[in-house]
């Protein structure tokens, strides 16, 4: 199994990053705008409309707010197919103003490992634009 784990810091407080992370359906609006067109839940199911309209389903298997931690897990529509997906979030506080943002991702099969983490580092990033500009505006 492919383990990645990435960590960024964003410049914006624990608690407003968590807000955004937390806010399941509305990753479309708050988390990654441009990227996903729209976000659905039904349930614990949270269902990821991308731009040429594929479509993802995800389980979301955890959000505790006492450790700002959430959990979800890929079940359908991965690109690549997948045989497991299971990630997390984590918002810890880095220094006085800003929020480290860890984000771990175990996949099967191995060999996508690679091609994974290019897609975790590339969305880390404009996660950490989005919620960045968020605190500016």
């Amino acid at each position: 199994m492919a383990s990645i784990r990435h960590e960024i810091v964003i410049d914006a407080s624990p608690e407003h990053t968590w807000d955004v992370l937390r806010d399941v359906g509305a990753v479309h609006e708050r988390l990654l705008p441009g990227r996903v067109a729209d976000t659905r839940i039904e349930g614990d199911q949270r269902f990821l409309t991308f731009p040429d309209g594929h479509v993802v389903r995800e389980l979301i298997v955890s959000i505790d707010d006492d450790t700002r931690r959430l959990a979800y897990s890929v079940v359908e529509g991965a690109r690549p197919p997948l045989e497991h997906h299971h990630a997390s979030f984590e918002v810890r506080p880095e220094g006085e103003r800003a929020s480290r943002l860890i984000w771990t991702t175990d996949v099967l099969p191995h060999s996508f490992g690679a091609e994974l983490r290019i897609r975790v580092e590339r969305g880390a990033a404009e996660m950490k634009q989005a919620i960045e500009t968020a605190v500016r505006d």
